[in-house]
Parts: structure tokens; C-alpha cells; sequence
């Protein structure tokens, strides 16, 4: 399992928590959705990026374009793509 951590400024949050406009928080998920995403393909994958690996399975290929619909507003997500097979969360 893919352990993140973030880091927030005390003035970021702050905003997020006091603002009464979603668009902080819709930016907030977005980017964490983004990082979960991005974190999770090198266990599919096998290898880090540029990392020689024996249990590598595929390679990286971009990342495909993707809209979440949630309650703060439509989610931007950057799908990582993969030469062979597909990716999955």
C-alpha cells in the first residue's frame, strides 16, 4: 500500500476552511486524486520511473485526460496510461 503524505501551508488552509467559494476545495481534491493516481502506477508497473527492474511489467505511456463529477464541481484527473495492459485503481 502507497503511503502519501501532504503538506499544507497554515495560510492554504486556512483559505480552504474559511472560504465560501468551492473552488479551493474542488483544487484541494483534485490535487490529491491526482497524487493517488500518480502514486499508485509504479506498484502496477513494478518499477519507479527510469528505474531498471526485473519485475518491471510494462512501461509508463501518459497519462489519459479524465472528469470526475463530485459535489464541489467536475474533477480534472490525469490517468497514467501504460503501454501494455491498463491501469486500475
Amino acid at each position: 500500500m502507497t503511503r502519501l503524505n501532504f503538506t499544507l501551508d497554515q495560510e492554504d488552509v486556512k483559505k480552504i476552511l474559511l472560504s465560501k467559494d468551492s473552488d479551493e476545495l474542488k483544487a484541494l481534491k483534485e490535487g490529491v486524486l491526482n497524487q493517488i493516481l500518480q502514486a499508485e502506477a509504479p506498484e502496477q508497473i513494478g518499477a519507479e520511473y527510469y528505474e531498471r527492474s526485473e519485475n518491471r511489467k510494462t512501461q509508463r505511456n501518459g497519462t489519459r485526460i479524465r472528469t470526475l463529477t463530485t459535489r464541489v464541481g467536475s474533477l480534472v484527473l490525469h490517468v497514467p496510461k501504460f503501454r501494455n495492459g491498463t491501469f486500475s485503481t
